[in-house]
């Protein structure tokens, strides 16, 4: 089972929060601010006072940060654009975790056009306040603090808005060169905490909590899986330097409850791959960062995790197959469409996979990535067709034993890739693998059902517009394994609660539905579908200007695939058990002869099938549902339900689809 997610914003960006509002005092305002600081792999740079000099910007950057990697293109155009105006920019790095070949990557990577400084021991950094990467401070002709905080509103924590609305930098360099006072003096800055130097703490005490005895247990159990080299993690958590340089703005994103990113609440079942941090692991990280950063004793340390390198499937797949024939090329900046890929693994007999796993290229700006199995349009077949998918920092869940998915010969498979910049030209080859199952050990079939809404309208400034769906159809004799609700920006909360004999209980519950980071809660236990009459789902919308996501309160929202629009679902990983009946004498599966009662059974199931398929999908009430009113996921395979290829689906072939499913 894998968790299903569609977003706008990397996940990465949750690492860079808003400070505290720090307010400058009078004594820095008042001073003329220059200084002189080392260039890497150049001579001295010294700010100070200088007649052809109007405006001087200097820019607090990391060379981890994801937000600088963000805002650097942004820098060198304002850069660029003022210099022949008098306006000076300079970029300052005081990171103490950011090493000389780290600070060099940046450079080459994203090469801001400006002079990059070297504050060793933060005296700078200090002196200014500074606090945040990126943070800037525009100083006027004299050098006197005119504007510090963020460059504009764009960007805040978990919010990727298509433009900035307010641009305070420019504004700020702009009435300067006017002679005008800055309208907006401070703002927050938004970003990652400068990873100062610290007065080094005195000698370790008895019981004093250190790095080597118990940080780097803590962070190997919750957080090195991500933050090491070459993952989805922004920096390494890997190293005693690099935990120091960044342990308050891990400790800050712990407290807040965005990493580990988890969203469940506790109160309501229990989930295989949860993440939830202890409270015991956060104290002792708490306790290290008010101790000083001790160290400890290095022969403390724990042996490294061997992660695996790629492949989660358990073993070597049996089959690699690459999305394309090339990589696809993902630009600097903007907003990338969905992209599909469509491949033919060549199959001529119906396959069984008991594992899979999307790998992807570059990890940096895959979002996500699903891949779909569209089967021939004459082969039976049952639900969404989701065979895999990638979400950054989410590890597979092995099936149950005997459990695999059917893929029937001649099916293909589609990639739907989600792609988003990370400030400089990249490219992606991702892949999946597959573990086969010989047919004979598969007891389990594992499909993906989806509840779903489509018929509801969300009113402009409604903080909590409820949706309520139903899941039409499970597998009567079937376990429930995961759950995985999916809203886009507006969602607010989500809740799926069982019915029995008129009882209810809520089997989860998402307080705060975060759109970034959308998760499959896979159940430690399964559930029996038996004991369960219905399925019912309340996803909760925020249209209000409360909602620091929402693109518009001011519109009416419907159902759509575009994130600015809205979708109410929920998808299911659910198992059904294979009846196979057997002779003693041929020990061959044979076909089951139905009772009377069971025959009036199954064409009800069958007439439920289609009545809910239509109450559902045809939205215009004519009888025939055509492909443009299928929802995304319906679309990929619509073949399967359109069986004489003329891009609409109607009764009868519904009925012939029903009555080889039932």
């Amino acid at each position: 089972m894998v968790p299903f997610s569609r977003g706008i914003l990397c996940p990465l960006l949750t690492m860079c929060l808003a400070a505290e509002f720090l307010p400058a005092d009078e004594s820095l305002k008042n001073s003329s601010l220059g200084f002189q600081l080392p260039s890497l792999g150049a001579e001295s740079v010294t700010i100070e006072s200088n007649a052809d000099i109007r405006v001087t910007v200097v820019c607090f950057l990391g060379a981890e940060c994801p937000l600088v990697k963000l805002y650097t293109p942004r820098l060198k155009a304002m850069a660029q654009e003022f210099s022949s105006k008098g306006v000076r920019f300079v970029g300052v790095n005081s990171n103490r975790q950011d090493t000389t070949e780290d600070i060099q990557i940046y450079l080459s990577e994203n090469a801001p056009g400006f002079p990059l400084l070297r504050d060793e021991g933060n005296v700078v950094a200090d002196r200014f306040g500074a606090v945040r990467t990126p943070e800037v401070f525009v100083l006027d002709a004299n050098l006197k603090l005119v504007y510090r905080g963020r460059i504009d509103d764009q960007y805040a924590p978990g919010i990727h808005r298509p433009t900035a609305g307010r641009q305070e930098l420019r504004a700020a360099i702009e009435q300067t060169l006017a002679g005008q006072p800055v309208a907006v003096a401070i703002t927050e800055p938004v970003g990652c905490m400068i990873g100062k130097v610290r007065k080094p703490p005195g000698s370790v005490v008895a019981n004093q909590v250190t790095y080597c005895h118990e940080v780097s247990r803590v962070l190997q159990k919750h957080c090195v899986e991500c933050h090491r080299s070459g993952e989805i993690g922004p920096f390494s958590l890997e190293s005693f330097e690099e935990v120091v340089g960044w342990a308050e703005t891990s400790m800050e994103v712990i407290d807040n409850g965005r990493m580990p990113p988890w969203h469940a609440d506790t109160r309501h079942g229990t989930f295989a791959n949860s993440r939830q941090m202890p409270d015991a692991d956060k104290k002792v990280i708490r306790d290290w960062i008010a101790a000083g950063f001790p160290k400890g004793d290095e022969s403390q340390l724990p042996a490294p995790v061997e992660y695996s390198s790629g492949w989660q499937t358990g073993r070597t797949p049996d089959l690699e197959l690459k999305m394309r024939d090339r990589p696809y090329l993902i630009p600097a900046v903007g907003t990338v469409e969905y992209q599909y890929f469509v491949i033919d693994p060549g199959f001529t007999e119906e396959k069984w996979v008991s594992a899979a796993q999307v790998v992807p290229g570059n990890p940096s700006v895959v979002h996500h990535a699903i891949v779909f199995i569209r089967p021939p349009d004459d082969q039976p077949f049952r639900g969404v067709g989701w065979l895999t998918a990638y979400v950054p920092g989410q590890r597979m869940i092995p099936m149950p034993p005997g459990h695999a998915r059917r893929v029937p010969a001649g099916s293909r498979f589609v990639f739907q890739m989600h792609y988003t910049t990370n400030g400089t030209d990249q490219e992606d080859l991702s892949k999946v693998g597959i573990v086969f199952a010989d047919s004979k050990d598969v007891s389990d079939e594992v499909i993906t059902l989806i509840g779903i809404d489509q018929e509801f309208e969300i009113p402009p400034h409604s903080a909590s517009h409820e949706v309520n769906g139903q899941v039409r159809w499970v597998p009567e004799n079937g376990k429930l394994l995961a759950i995985a609700p999916h809203m886009h920006v507006r969602g607010k909360s989500f809740e799926l609660v069982s019915e029995k004999d008129g009882a209810t209980e809520t089997l989860l519950r998402v307080p705060q539905y975060d759109f970034n980071w959308q998760h499959s809660y896979v159940l430690s236990e399964p559930r029996l579908l038996n004991s369960i009459d219905k399925l019912i789902f309340k996803a909760t919308f925020d249209n209000s200007d409360k909602n620091p996501f929402n693109p518009n309160p001011n519109e009416w929202v419907n159902w759509g695939d575009q994130t600015w629009e809205e979708m109410a679902v929920v998808f299911l990983e659910v198992s059904e058990p294979l009846v196979k009946s057997v002779t003693p004498e041929s020990k061959t599966a044979v076909p089951t002869v139905l009772s009377v009662t069971e025959e009036s059974s199954r064409m009800s199931r069958v007439k439920a099938f289609v009545d809910d398929f239509f109450l559902r999908l045809d939205t215009n009430n004519d009888g025939v549902v055509m492909r443009s009113e299928a929802p995304v996921a319906l679309r990929t395979r619509f073949g399967h339900y359109d069986l004489n290829g003329d891009q609409a689906a109607d009764r009868d072939e519904i009925e012939q689809i029903a009555e080889r499913r039932f």
